[in-house]
């Protein structure tokens, strides 16, 4: 299947790709789908049910506010983030949902939208049904939906298919599963890896298009940044998690204006971009999924490092950084997951650091060997990382854990640039072991809120 930049990279609203993100998709699916076989004026009721990893932690990453948004037609790109509390909280209070914004049916949230906290679907571990229902409680349409990570959504009509995204059948110029395939398409065209993956996009739109996307993601990147450095506050949940990154902003830009000469504070900039990105995440604001929400700080983190660093960076600079740490997630899509709930952090976290570390190399003058090198590096660190969400937020550990594996980043372009691109362990294996590693971890230590941080910081 062909996957775009455009598929990894887009703008959303938090906590999660695959919990807030991919419920709201999926809901709006299901109500178009209905419009579509006219059905949306003799629908009377609409119910969901969350399996899985949704189930048992959907309160926590806010799918019930998603799946009630995408009821009313909303989208993650363009929902007002200002008032969609407000807008779940009038569905809630008045006992009424929208459909599209155009058809008006009861809802009753006890009866009409279930978390299973322990029952899960055959086809992903994050699995949402849907039915609706006429005035005399004759079903209309039912319909099951898979979150695979990264806010791609698959539809299923039988609970039994497996699930993945759903292909794009489009030919690119130079289509690859694994990182050798790109490699090799490097060696035999000449270009650099964000050459290749440019070559791809193009297969879909034009290049100002893609120049002027890609540099529209970084904006929003920097918009997030900004906000998440001015928002004072706790954020929301109950663990009372105060944000820090305001607190850190001032600090650093009182100490760059006094001519503070300490040479680590270069990493304390970098935390800095990761922790106001993740808690404007967690507090369910507008991010860009990179790969995913929960690893949503990492990428925009090692960019801002680059941008405001590296001598001569520049908008083309960060244009082939997003491109490089496109083509990279291909791989990862392609190959094994970026889903919490399926193979735990390490796809999530350890993908973006990945993802993050080969970009760098990239634009620091590193070849396709030493890109590939820096992206393994990336992700062999991470392997065995769970995903023990405390509360079922997104805020401990994993608010942090973003700017951690933001410092792995750098470190990882850095060693593979001293190097030759020669080396033992290949992205390739290394991803087919992360996929394994998931594949033997244990439920409780994917995104299920049962093992892990999740359970023992409560004795703490």
């Amino acid at each position: 299947m062909a996957i775009s930049a455009f598929d990894l990279f887009s703008i959303g609203i938090g906590p999660s790709s695959s919990h807030t993100v991919g419920p709201m998709k999926a809901a709006r699916m299901f109500v178009e789908r209905l419009a579509g076989a006219g059905l949306l004026d003799a629908t009377a009721a609409v119910s969901t049910e969350l399996f899985g990893s949704l189930g048992a932690t959907g309160h926590g990453h806010g799918s019930d506010k998603a799946v009630l948004l995408g009821l009313t037609g909303s989208r993650p790109d363009t929902v007002d983030v200002d008032t969609a509390d407000a807008q779940v909280d009038h569905i809630r209070r008045t006992g009424r949902v929208t459909l599209l914004g155009r058809h008006d049916i009861g809802f009753d949230e006890r009866r009409d939208l279930v978390l299973h906290r322990r029952r899960t679907l055959p086809g992903h571990p994050n699995g949402m049904r849907m039915a609706a229902r006429d005035a005399a409680d004759r079903e209309l349409l039912t319909r099951t939906y898979y979150s695979v990570g990264g806010g791609f959504v698959r539809e299923d009509s039988d609970d039994g298919a497996a699930a993945g995204i759903v292909a794009d059948r489009t030919r690119v110029r130079f289509p690859y599963r694994t990182a050798a395939e790109l490699l090799t398409h490097c060696a035999d065209s000449g270009l650099p890896i964000s050459g290749v993956m440019l070559a791809n996009e193009l297969s879909w739109r034009s290049e100002d298009q893609v120049r002027a996307g890609l540099l529209g993601i970084w904006q929003a990147m920097q918009e997030c940044v900004r906000r998440g450095c001015e928002r004072e506050g706790v954020l929301p949940g109950g663990l009372k998690v105060r944000r820090r990154a305001p607190g850190l902003y001032r600090t650093l830009r009182a100490d760059e204006a006094s001519g503070d000469g300490d040479p680590l504070t270069v990493m304390d900039w970098l935390s800095l971009y990761a922790l106001a990105v993740n808690e404007e995440n967690a507090s369910g604001g507008r991010v860009v999924t990179a790969p995913t929400n929960g690893a949503a700080g990492i990428i925009p983190a090692v960019l801002h490092h680059y941008h405001r660093t590296a001598p001569g960076a520049d908008d083309d600079g960060v244009f082939r950084f997003l491109l490089t740490a496109a083509a990279i997630g291909v791989v990862y899509k392609e190959c094994a997951s970026i889903s919490g709930a399926e193979v735990g952090c390490q796809g999530e976290v350890g993908s973006a650091c990945s993802m993050a570390a080969g970009a760098l190399c990239e634009v620091l003058g590193g070849t396709p060997q030493q890109v590939e090198n820096a992206a393994e590096i990336g992700m062999e660190h991470h392997l065995g990382l769970t995903c023990d969400p405390v509360g079922g937020l997104v805020q401990i550990p994993c608010i942090e854990r973003n700017a951690m594996a933001a410092v792995r980043a750098i470190h990882a372009a850095r060693l593979a640039l001293h190097g030759d691109g020669a080396h033992v362990v290949s992205l390739d294996s290394v991803i087919a072991t992360m996929r394994e590693t998931g594949a033997d971890m244990k439920v409780k230590y994917k995104e299920t809120s049962r093992g892990g941080l999740a359970v023992n910081i409560i004795e703490c």
